[in-house]
């Protein structure tokens, strides 16, 4: 057997084209395009890469792209009074604080101190008791991402057993919430799981987001098994930094169904969600109908 690969990056091609698509009826509508405000915390390279990749397709989708860049000095104060102009600001839609926060900064004040109507991150407290409570709301991008990767490859989930490797606020907790909605039996695994490999082994759908490089091996997936991929390391072989994710992809390769590769999976799909998110919130800030994207 040789594993599809699932190719996010078509996926997520797909979906921008239909949020492009969507957002001149907003604008007939409001006067105004969308508008995305992604506040950036210091000079860390990673992370401007982020922020730039954003806005950047942002602009392209036709929203407006409004990037704040403090310095490294910023007090959780002069974070905060930011946070609360753009609440205020009828132009911004989304707001997303890029993390990691500089050490000297707390970020559960900042993530709460959102306005929920604009979380586009999904990570706002209010946000995530809404899904886990089964009501309509924001929902984090990479597990959304997630999602729209496994129905497009799977169809209906219903009845399926699922295991979600890691437990963190941004992707295993509301990965787990996702595929409980989808009417998955679902089991929660992490790195303290007892016959990990057992686990994984008796499941249908296997989502490896526990920051671990190829910690998954092939002979732990069950034949035929739909794998997404969250994880991303990077480790050096040959001599060379190479990228790679939670699963060891070639091993896995010869006993999964589908696969996300690590890169070109499911990062992309993270980014066209935070846009997606966005054009939703937009639309339900000003009660408007809500476009279907998937």
């Amino acid at each position: 057997m040789t594993a599809q690969t699932i190719d996010g990056k078509a996926h997520a091609d797909g979906l921008g084209a239909r949020i492009s698509g969507a957002i001149p009826s907003f604008r007939e509508q409001t006067g105004r395009p969308p508008g995305l405000a992604v506040v950036l915390v210091g000079t860390d390279p990673a992370s401007e890469v982020y922020v730039s990749s954003k806005g950047r397709m942002a602009r392209k989708l036709g929203m407006a792209s409004f990037e704040h860049i403090l310095p490294e000095a910023t007090t959780q104060q002069q974070l905060l009074d930011l946070i609360a102009q753009l609440n205020a600001d009828d132009s911004v839609d989304g707001i997303l604080v890029q993390l990691p926060l500089p050490a000297h900064l707390d970020s559960l004040p900042v993530i709460e101190a959102i306005d929920p109507a604009k979380d586009v991150d999904g990570l706002h407290p209010s946000s995530a008791g809404r899904l886990v409570s089964g009501l309509p709301g924001l929902v984090s991008c990479t597990p959304l991402g997630c999602l729209m990767l496994l129905r497009s490859q799977l169809g209906n989930l219903s009845g399926l057993d699922a295991v979600v490797v890691g437990r963190s606020i941004l992707v295993g907790k509301p990965m787990a919430q996702l595929l409980l909605a989808e009417n998955c039996t679902v089991s929660m695994a992490h790195s303290r799981t007892r016959d990990l490999p057992g686990k994984i082994r008796q499941a249908d759908i296997v989502v490896a987001a526990a920051g671990q490089a190829e910690m998954i091996k092939g002979d732990w997936i069950k034949p035929g098994a739909t794998v997404i991929d969250v994880g991303t390391s990077r480790i050096v072989r040959d001599g060379r930094k190479t990228l790679v994710g939670d699963v060891e992809f070639a091993s896995a390769c010869g006993v999964a169904g589908a696969i996300t590769p690590v890169p070109g999976g499911v990062g992309p799909m993270t980014i066209m969600c935070l846009m997606h998110n966005t054009l939703l919130a937009a639309c339900r800030r000003k009660a408007l109908a809500e476009p279907r994207l998937w």
